[in-house]
């Protein structure tokens, strides 16, 4: 029943998560939103103490349960290992714990922290690399689908599905969700939870606490025949069948032992002060020499396995420093010249994000916010400073004065929420006309489409020659007006960089 109730949990949080990436109405989050608030790391950067101290005190009283029902990257873990276990079932055995790899990544992941890297932390932590997943892999299917729905239902004349716009976010950042994907996939396909329990930090921090907590799977050795059962069917590899003995430091809760063992051997109880190696056992435990012979030769992170995942770790970095691809189309039959993204001093930060700092420290990257803004000018990051974490750009559309969505879902307090008021005072950055790139000049036409689009009123149109009234005319910008909105570059025909383009403010500020 304990098993049943965990996947009905793990099934309804892991498909909200998952709607809240694929979702292109953006409508999910009013709903489903808490899902991603609760999630470890973002609770803790957001400051939300009673997320945190709720799954910390689930944690000391029930076991992992978080990492079994509510870590979206966890549960798609069970989900490969189960496919897997499809195929060959009784496929696991005991393992000694992996102590020194998992407390080196921790230590690691500290560091880099530290040091302002958040970026990089977020490669290896399990929300924002399933938020990676889901974005750039699942959306895309989500949306192909339901764009080949509209297709067949505009045949018979019905209108119940619309398409939905797509755009390519870059090659470095699907390639880093693809190899993210394909790490847990085949670790979890061969060894179950070796990446909860050998590199997922939140993993590590949730097992040393779960050490402690009241309510454990315990082993009755005096029920116990010794079939291992147990020790087969336990996906995280930590139960000692022949000592009658759990490692709670990697035990995630999941029940299935429980349901395995057919003489009733195992159950879940209090069992507050046991000793986690040896819990309910009325045997002494044999050496520690022998236990680390066993260990090492069912170590569940092989050597193959940990050279193909360290391998894995080079391709991130690659992949780190690679330039996104941009998909470029236009339905004219005039020639086409590529649109460049201009060089900005200062990148674009979301509306809300106050300064690029409070960015940098806080956002874990999962770009949430850049899957649910509908005018697609939020984007992943290609510089390695800030790599996968959201700024803006203005080559699909501009930032819409009405617009807060991306305040609305952020869990980690990167993006605060704001209002539309709020929004329409908030200067993001501000506009900078270029007199050589613009086609007054270069092409001697008349063109205003910057003045007829700035929606502040910030950009206004004067004579070139101010001594002749046929003069053509050109923009000057008002700074003290100007949000930075980014309709004015969106929109200059100039190529292949935008004459006027936007300057980020570090800082934002209020007009």
């Amino acid at each position: 029943m304990l098993r049943k109730i965990r996947i009905v949990v793990a099934v309804l949080i892991f498909s909200a998560v998952t709607l809240l990436f694929a979702d292109f109405t953006a409508s999910a989050h009013s709903w489903l939103g808490w899902t991603a608030k609760i999630q470890f790391l973002p609770a803790l950067f957001a400051a939300n103490f009673a997320a945190v101290s709720g799954l910390v005190l689930l944690t000391v009283l029930f076991g992992r349960i978080y990492c079994s029902a509510v870590c979206p990257l966890g549960i798609l873990q069970d989900i490969f290992s189960y496919i897997a276990g499809r195929r060959r079932p009784n496929r696991f055995s005991y393992a000694r714990a992996s102590t020194v790899l998992r407390v080196a990544f921790l230590i690691l992941f500290a560091l880099v922290f530290a040091c302002g890297f958040v970026s990089i932390c977020s490669v290896i932590e399990p929300y924002s690399a399933y938020g990676r997943i889901a974005s750039n892999i699942i959306a895309p299917v989500w949306a192909w689908g339901n764009n080949a729905l509209a297709a067949l239902s505009e045949l018979f004349d019905s209108y119940a599905f619309h398409s939905a716009e797509m755009h390519f976010r870059g090659i470095g950042v699907l390639a880093v969700s693809l190899l993210s994907l394909a790490v847990v996939g085949v670790l979890s396909w061969r060894d179950g939870r070796t990446y909860c329990n050998s590199v997922c930090p939140v993993g590590t921090v949730l097992g040393f606490l779960s050490k402690y907590s009241l309510f454990k799977p315990v082993i009755d050795a005096s029920k116990c025949n010794s079939c291992s059962l147990c020790s087969r069917n336990c996906k995280s590899k930590c139960i000692n069948f022949k000592e009658h003995a759990i490692d709670y430091d990697r035990c995630v809760a999941c029940f299935d032992c429980i349901d395995a063992c057919k003489n009733s051997a195992i159950s879940y109880a209090f069992a507050f002060g046991r000793d986690r190696k040896s819990a309910e056992c009325g045997h002494k435990s044999v050496s520690e020499r022998a236990n680390l012979k066993n260990g090492i030769s069912k170590n569940g992170f092989c050597r193959g396995g940990r050279r193909g995942f360290f391998s894995s770790l080079l391709f991130f970095a690659g992949f780190a420093a690679a330039d996104a691809a941009e998909i470029k189309v236009d339905g004219g039959l005039a020639p086409i010249r590529e649109r460049r993204r201009p060089k900005r001093a200062y990148k674009i930060t979301p509306p809300g994000s106050v300064s690029a700092a409070n960015l940098a420290d806080k956002c874990t990257a999962c770009q949430l916010c850049v899957s649910v803004c509908p005018s697609h000018v939020l984007v992943p990051s290609r510089s390695l400073e800030s790599f996968m974490q959201p700024e803006v750009s203005y080559e699909n559309g501009y930032c819409r004065i009405e617009c807060t969505e991306c305040s609305k879902v952020c869990p980690t307090g990167a993006i605060l929420p704001i209002g539309v008021a709020e929004k329409s005072s908030l200067q993001i950055g501000r506009a900078v006309w270029t007199a050589s790139r613009c086609i007054v000049n270069s092409d001697n036409m008349q063109c205003d489409n910057c003045f007829r689009q700035c929606p502040t009123g910030a950009i206004q149109m004067v004579p070139k020659d101010a001594d002749n009234p046929k003069s053509l005319k050109i923009p000057t910008v008002d700074e003290a007006r100007c949000i930075g909105c980014g309709a004015c570059e969106n929109l200059c025909p100039a190529r292949p960089v935008a004459a006027i383009c936007v300057e980020g403010n570090p800082v934002h500020n209020t007009i």
